[in-house]
């Protein structure tokens, strides 16, 4: 037997040790802050189920990206709240909506930060669901494809470099990769959640974008948790489509297809720590059971060990402030 020789507790006795030979890193730059955006506000409006977070005004998101950038943080992705919605969901595609107004303002006031665009019309439908419907009340996915590409092209006009296609339509990748290289817009990059989940974890996030479905469910165009084959699929042909990177949704509940996601595609992996996950450390944290500040930072750890190369998270200020000392 190979004991006593071979101890492995011998590269575990210090810190300094530990450190040496420790196989995943993370880094701030690899973080990227989601933020809320609501139209019509005189400052920012807490979220209930997600503690710390809040819809911003266009200010307020300017400033928070400001305080991101300052601890490292990669990039923010924008999530915008309007006013009006309607059956198209048209406020994805106005050029003075809350996103494309906070992407001018972040990118000429804020430097080292990459700004993105989460890209849906589930925010400003008025039936919130994320493509357009027929009579019955179906999700269209082909009318619903004009309508996203729409949407990127504004969003990368105002200043997004990254746009995050996040409603599941089939052939809304290439859709909108053509649609940005035609305006112009080839350097805009594309990060697709291809692996996305119909997931509970997504319950407080409705409420801080405003975007439960007036009926019904998504599960018709998001995937079923149980499949993981159909989420390569998936990925595998968005790449094929034109994305530069590829969203597996939520992270911690799908670590496995984190890991066969970064085997299956040759562009980077990132992995989307949902707002259900963070609520849940949150919540573990004040009643006293888990010290939020270990585990958020295990939580990612994980994510990173799986082989995200980017993480989105609603703790990346704090974890980026941490782990630069």
């Amino acid at each position: 037997m190979a004991f006593p020789r071979s101890r492995p507790r011998r590269l575990r006795r210090t810190p300094a040790l530990r450190a040496m030979v420790r196989e995943t890193s993370l880094r701030p730059e690899q973080l990227v802050l989601p933020m809320f955006i609501g139209e019509g506000q005189d400052g920012p409006v807490p979220i209930g189920a997600m503690p710390g977070v809040v819809r911003h005004t266009v200010d307020g998101a300017v400033e928070a990206a400001r305080e991101a950038a300052a601890a490292g943080v990669g990039g923010v992705m924008l999530f915008g709240i309007p006013l009006h919605k309607d059956a198209e969901g048209s406020g994805a595609w106005d050029d003075d909506q809350v996103v494309q107004r906070a992407s001018r303002e972040i990118r000429a006031q804020v430097d080292g930060l990459v700004v993105g665009a989460d890209l849906c019309l589930c925010e400003y439908t008025d039936h919130g669901h994320c493509g357009l419907l027929d009579a019955d009340g179906n999700v269209q996915n082909d009318p619903s494809l004009e309508l996203l590409a729409r949407a990127a092209v504004s969003q990368a006009a105002a200043g997004a470099e990254v746009v995050y296609p996040s409603d599941m339509m089939d052939g809304r990748i290439g859709a909108v990769r053509d649609a940005l290289d035609a305006a112009g817009h080839q350097d805009t990059v594309i990060v697709a959640h291809s692996g996305k989940l119909a997931s509970s974890y997504y319950g407080p996030f409705r409420e801080a974008a405003g975007s439960t479905p007036a009926f019904g469910d998504r599960r018709s165009y998001q995937m079923d948790p149980a499949n993981g084959d159909e989420a390569i699929r998936e990925a595998v042909q968005d790449v094929e489509e034109g994305a530069d990177l590829i969203m597996v949704k939520p992270a911690g509940p799908a670590l496995d297809l984190v890991r066969r996601t970064a085997e299956a595609v040759d562009v980077p992996v990132a992995a989307y720590q949902v707002s259900g996950e963070y609520s849940m450390i949150k919540a573990g944290a004040a009643a006293g059971y888990v010290d939020e500040a270990l585990v958020s930072m295990e939580s990612l750890l994980a994510i990173r060990r799986a082989g995200a190369s980017v993480i989105a998270t609603y703790f990346a200020v704090e974890v980026a402030r941490a782990l630069q000392g």
